[in-house]
């Protein structure tokens, strides 16, 4: 058995990034699960490490140097509407540094044999962003600057497993043509971003779930879907793009997933990665909006990466 810490990597810079009043992407979201996590005793058994920022280098690893330089030089104040729901504002640049350079520190950590799963609890979000693009929340694709990094460290083959309820159209954007990373999406159809599917692209496995879907047809498309595809692929890291707004209470989803699904899937990870790439997992925060099953989603996921800890 497994007995390589779990990591928790964040920094106080994510909580300094704000958009308008009562936006559901806000600093609560960290503080919520880091409240959760202490109450469970999960927190005391957790290698904490601080998340450095992403270098222009790696960023433009996944992204155009223009928008890199956009994003790091545009005037935030007063805040730029990147989209009506995105905002560019005073500390989004240290926030969205952070969160990219955390993926960099994760895959590090797990290939440098330090951790078995690098959590990182940061913000902004990452996955909706574009080569060329922020939106939907997200200025950097903080899952994609991790993987490329991964690449850049001489894997060959790097699997992404996002479960957001909102599909990455940004990370499938960026490794649609790169045969060396493989992309395995489950999300409610139709919702933002309203992708129209993957075409002939054979590095992305795109399953679309209909309005309402519980846990049972969430796990029959990981396990009929994703699981070929991924022992065919032979992934030498797992990437995981963890959004838990297809939890039943989450004000921006539309699907019926429950602690259990999350505990579930967060078994399966870890069996897939102990089976398949020497236990090496690094997760990101991606979605969840409804505070209390965010936290407690995010408890479910790590629990059976603990292993006799808890």
């Amino acid at each position: 058995m497994n007995t390589m810490p779990v990591a928790w990597i964040t920094h106080p810079d994510c909580l300094l990034h704000q958009m308008e009043p009562e936006h559901p992407e806000s600093p609560l979201r960290l503080h919520a699960i880091q409240d959760r996590l202490m109450a469970c005793g999960i927190d005391g058994f957790l290698l904490h490490a601080e998340a450095p920022e992403a270098t222009p280098e790696q960023l433009q690893r996944v992204h155009s140097a223009e928008h890199v330089r956009f994003i790091l030089n545009a005037p935030a104040d007063p805040p730029q509407h990147l989209d009506p729901d995105t905002q560019l504002m005073r500390h989004t640049r240290r926030a969205a540094l952070r969160a990219a350079g955390a993926g960099v520190m994760a895959v590090d950590m797990v290939l440098g044999g330090k951790a078995s799963l690098a959590f990182c609890a940061v913000r902004p979000p990452g996955h909706h962003a574009e080569r060329e693009r922020a939106m939907g929340f997200c200025f950097f694709n903080n899952i994609a600057v991790a993987a490329a990094h991964a690449l850049s460290r001489g894997l060959q083959r790097v699997a992404i497993l996002d479960f957001d309820v909102h599909y990455g159209n940004g990370t499938a954007d960026i490794f649609r043509d790169e045969p060396r990373v493989l992309l395995c999406s489950t999300y409610g159809h139709p919702l933002y971003p309203y992708w129209a599917g993957s075409g002939d692209s054979a590095s992305l496995v795109d399953v679309p779930l209909p309005p309402y879907s519980a846990g049972t047809a969430f796990r029959a498309a990981v396990s009929q879907h994703w699981l070929p595809a991924l022992e065919r692929f032979r992934p030498q890291l797992l990437l995981v793009s963890a959004g838990f707004d297809a939890h039943g209470a989450d004000p921006l989803g539309n699907m019926r997933l429950g602690l259990d699904d999350y505990r579930w899937l967060g078994r399966l990870v870890q069996e897939l990665a102990e089976h398949s790439c020497e236990d090496r997992v690094v997760a990101m925060l991606e979605g969840g909006y409804d505070l209390t099953a965010l936290a407690r989603s995010v408890e479910a996921f790590l629990e059976p990466f603990m292993g006799g800890a808890l």
